[in-house]
């Protein structure tokens, strides 16, 4: 039986898409995806300064440090982005299994975002910043047999 496995290939604010439709054979490109807000700088996304703490042990106050930058909230609303993409994508049966192939904290990112029958199709994960490379040259950090491990 023929199966299609999708290549996720992302950073913070790009992802390409591969697919692999021979269990040997080339990455074919099909999309890609870009999110420049993830690029930008905390102080270029957000207008006004950080909000004032005072000191519990006498006079005095600091500037408040956000629990996350900006930056990682716009990465977190790109993966969500890219798993609704994946989503929709596996519904409407158009592929079988998955590779993520992401920037290390944006893999975490990405499959925290992804849901319990998504993350049952994941085939590999490889943490790895690969957006820059060709199709060849992705295929190359994959398993010279894709479909091997594939359930249908």
């Amino acid at each position: 039986m023929k199966k299609t496995v999708w290549i996720v290939v992302a950073n913070r604010g790009v992802a390409r898409l591969f697919q692999a439709s021979q269990p040997t054979g080339p990455l074919e490109e099909m999309d890609a995806f870009i999110h420049p807000e993830a690029r930008l700088r905390d102080q270029d996304l957000v207008t006004d300064r950080p909000g004032r703490g005072f000191e519990r042990s006498g006079p005095g106050s600091h500037a408040e440090e956000p629990d996350s930058s900006v930056a990682e909230v716009e990465a977190g609303h790109f993966a969500l982005e890219l798993s609704r993409f994946l989503l929709k994508g596996r519904q409407e049966g158009r592929f079988d299994a998955l590779v993520l192939i992401a920037a290390p904290g944006f893999l975490g990112s990405l499959r925290d975002r992804l849901n319990g029958s998504m993350k049952d199709r994941i085939l590999l994960e490889v943490a790895k910043n690969l957006v820059h490379l060709d199709a060849h040259a992705v295929r190359s950090y994959l398993p010279e047999r894709l479909y091997s491990a594939v359930e249908a």
